[in-house]
């Protein structure tokens, strides 16, 4: 199926699933939003300048700075009437101090003016509260705000999705309407189609080893699940029969499959909750014998270290819109990533280019990007246009495996509601790289899932060489002898310079 017609698919699919009404906005870079009206119309409209398309309308009547100077010409700003004295605080500042409240007082506050009616009511602030207070034993009742008071209702009150929202007017701010937007903004027609990895079925281990792995390019394989009893049976009902009260990692909680997939189904934000979960093979034993690792990554040195390896594989589940910003793939590792249901949008980059907006500390411990995926879309994804380096790009569709190389950037965001398996690996064709990676100076720092960063480098060496005596010297030797031919070719530049004057020298 072509990407375009994908996006029209999942566009449609959305449709049919709202059941709230829906207005469209326009987006003009670098323009204001028209004017906002108080009546919602029942159509979407389509923006055919910028294919920008919205779910719903900016939920409290938020609307962009930009409409506060080019359109409503002489309003006032209720954000700072409403604030009176704090107005000269940002809204990052304002949302950072209600952070430190808790939901009664915020409650209170959310009725002393418009203004703080509607930073009080900001989604991530009862987000927290939820997961803070509740954990994983929540209830999604349609908005985060109302899962608490649901959750703290005596007796327990079943309340419908959705909840009274006051419209404000002539309320501008930047940073609550972006967070509005990222959350509802469908992903453009120019953002998918772009495919440009290398597509390949039933290759041979030699030739996967020959044209991929050893010169570290991505590839997505077909046909690599096509004996997988988890393609006919990872629908939501078995997943959730098999794992009965069994919890999976969740963000920063833990919560039973009913539970997740209840939030999943009736979640619309910025950044949703990615099931993620480490240990769900030995959570679940069946889950582990219903799917196997693709012929092309059975060599995995990390698993000489039996239980004391780092964690290696995951489930992936996640609603529309979920996904993994901007990183490199742990402890040096490569991966592969196949998709059991859904589809997912991927985008690479190569170890030496740094992606657009992406700002990784000089140790490499830590990485700064946009706070969503949706984000690095709207204000980043078109620079790439321009790169002479260009992304590797493509939808991995249900059946299919993205094979992701050690050191490279990748984006994640999953298209529709998806469920997958990763795992990460180490071969002969990137175990000097990990190995010169847990023995960075920084490597308590760096390393990660396991409790031992610091000792990881030997005892992962220590294992290799009693498993596979001279590997790592024959490696060694092997990366040394490619080192000096590359060294030996001549360049462009050394062919066209006379080594007797230093000057150029041309000929045709």
């Amino acid at each position: 199926m072509p990407n375009s017609q994908l996006a029209s698919n999942l566009r449609n699919r959305r449709r049919s699933r709202s059941k709230s009404k829906s207005k469209r906005q326009k987006l003009i870079q670098n323009q204001p939003l028209c004017q906002e009206t108080e009546e919602e119309v029942e159509e979407e409209e389509e923006d055919e300048g910028n294919g920008f398309k919205l779910k719903t309308s900016a939920k409290h009547g938020v609307q962009p700075l930009g409409n506060l100077y080019f359109v409503n010409k002489g309003a006032v700003n209720a954000r700072n009437t409403g604030l009176g004295n704090l107005q000269v605080l940002t809204d990052e500042l304002v949302l950072d101090i209600l952070a430190l409240l808790d939901a009664t007082h915020l409650g209170v506050l959310a009725t002393v003016t418009k203004s703080l009616y509607v930073f009080a009511n900001h989604e991530p602030l009862w987000r927290n509260l939820v997961l803070e207070e509740l954990k994983g034993e929540f209830l999604f009742t349609g908005s985060w705000k109302s899962t608490y008071v649901a959750s703290s209702s005596r007796p327990k009150i079943q309340k419908k999705s959705g909840e009274s929202v006051l419209k404000i007017r002539d309320f501008y701010s930047d940073h609550l309407f972006q967070s509005w937007l990222c959350a509802n903004l469908e992903m453009k027609h120019e953002w998918l189609e772009r495919d440009n990895i290398a597509r390949v079925s039933g290759v041979s281990v030699e030739e996967f080893i020959e044209k991929f792995e050893e010169p570290n390019k991505p590839v997505l394989l077909e046909g690599c699940l096509d004996d997988w009893g988890a393609v006919t049976k990872w629908t939501k009902e078995y997943l959730t029969k098999v794992s009965g009260d069994v919890e999976f990692a969740v963000g920063p909680v833990e919560m039973k499959l009913e539970n997740y997939f209840r939030y999943s189904d009736g979640v619309t934000e910025e950044r949703p909750l990615y099931l993620f979960d480490p240990k769900f093979a030995e959570k679940v034993p069946v889950l582990d014998s219903e799917y196997e690792v693709p012929v092309y990554f059975r060599e995995d040195l990390f698993s000489v270290l039996g239980d004391e390896r780092p964690d290696y594989r995951w489930i992936i589940i996640g609603p529309s819109g979920s996904g993994s910003s901007f990183h490199i793939d742990p402890n040096s590792t490569s991966a592969w990533n196949a998709v059991i249901t859904g589809s997912k949008k991927w985008v690479m980059f190569p170890p030496d280019v740094v992606p657009p907006g992406v700002h990784p500390s000089p140790d490499g411990a830590e990485v700064a990007c946009p706070v969503s995926i949706m984000e690095w879309f709207m204000n980043f994804y078109g620079d790439t246009r321009r790169w002479k380096k260009k992304p590797i790009e493509c939808i991995c569709k249900a059946g299919e495996v993205v094979f992701v190389p050690n050191g490279w950037w990748h984006l994640v965001i999953n298209l529709e509601e998806s469920i997958a398996i990763t795992q990460n690996y180490v071969s002969r064709r990137n175990l000097l790289n990990v190995l010169e990676f847990l023995k960075k100076p920084n490597a308590k720092e760096l390393v990660s899932g396991t409790n031992d960063r610091e000792n990881l480098h030997d005892k992962f060496k220590k294992a290799i060489e009693e498993a596979y005596p001279g590997t790592i010297q024959e490696l060694e030797k092997k990366a040394e002898e490619k080192r000096r031919a590359e060294e030996q070719k001549v360049t462009f530049w050394d062919a066209a310079t006379d080594s007797k004057s230093g000057a150029f020298k041309f000929s045709f």
